[in-house]
């Protein structure tokens, strides 16, 4: 591999990172949740923000699903 091509993929990891998309399996997971019981909590509009892909798969973003973490933290005693 020539050093201007290491540059290039270690430099675009960062960017990489912070637009993150997780496939469901991912997120359910991540969150230890069974899929129906995901689609129960997006139905009530509970879930974290989702993108839609044109084939029907779903896709969420790193920085919804660190933000949905921090909206459900709860207060310690």
């Amino acid at each position: 591999m020539s050093p201007s091509r290491r540059r290039t993929s270690a430099a675009s990891t960062p960017a990489k990172s912070s637009s993150q998309k997780l496939k469901l399996p991912e997120v359910l997971a991540e969150i230890k949740m069974s899929r129906s019981a995901f689609y129960r909590m997006k139905a009530r509009g509970k879930a974290p923000k989702c993108i839609k892909l044109p084939n029907g798969q779903l896709r969420v973003r790193r920085v919804d699903l660190d933000a949905w973490w921090e909206a459900n933290e709860e207060a310690s005693v």
